[in-house]
């Protein structure tokens, strides 16, 4: 008898220090649940814009390896209409790049050099779109989570000093609820934009490597001697 008592009596200490995710933020309070919500919010814009970046990335660096043989020969046989329609058909950042070359051509090489800059700066911005973003919530989340934390323990000082020697446990486990689940949120969130926004900025900077390799390319094929 006294065994099952034992038993029994573990067993249900067992149960009441398991908590799931929902209940330890519901134990957070209002204040822990507003942050817990923001920061969701958070999460959820970080996956949207690293996905829809990702994609378009993905799409921006699916270069033909025959585009610029093909561009070569139409220009070498001064054939620039349908090396500007070949451009268009393959509408992406490196032909649109190439499309601005080839419409100035009969200009002087620096002017045409400048148009294809230009060009570039224009498809860099629109390839970094809204990637800012991921930066800014990578170090803000923390924050965040830290502002909860300080919260958190703001709540359980309060409740130590207004329990006139008689302290209530459950309130101030949900002071610290608030501060411990706040944080944690705070650096996953963080953690996960910081990584999805290095991992943009790399994929970017190989598309740029990519415009930069083609654009020299065809800037030699002018220079070449006819």
């Amino acid at each position: 008898m006294i065994q099952e008592q034992i038993d029994l009596s573990l067993e249900t200490e067992t149960i009441e220090k398991t908590l799931s995710i929902i209940e330890l933020i519901k134990s957070g309070g209002l204040a822990g649940q507003l942050i817990i919500a923001l920061l969701t919010f958070l999460l959820v814009v970080t996956l949207y814009i690293y996905i829809e970046r990702l994609l378009t990335i993905k799409a921006a660096s699916n270069v033909d390896p025959n585009f610029m043989n093909e561009i070569k020969d139409c220009v070498i046989n001064g054939n620039f209409d349908a090396a500007k329609a070949l451009c268009v058909n393959v509408n992406s950042p490196v032909s649109r790049l190439i499309h601005k070359g080839v419409s100035r051509i009969g200009r002087p090489l620096a002017d045409i050099n400048s148009s294809i800059e230009n060009a570039g700066k224009l498809e860099v911005y629109s390839l970094e779109k809204n990637v800012s973003i991921l930066a800014t919530i990578s170090g803000a989340a923390p924050m965040i989570g830290f502002l909860g934390t300080v919260i958190g323990m703001i709540l359980s000082i309060f409740e130590i000093a207004n329990s006139g020697g008689q302290i209530d446990i459950k309130l101030l486990a949900d002071g610290l609820y608030t501060a411990m689940t706040t944080t944690v949120g705070g650096l996953v969130v963080g953690i996960i934009a910081y990584i999805s926004y290095n991992h943009i900025v790399g994929r970017t900077n190989k598309v740029v490597y990519l415009m930069e390799a083609n654009s020299v390319e065809f800037l030699d094929l002018l220079n070449e001697p006819t």
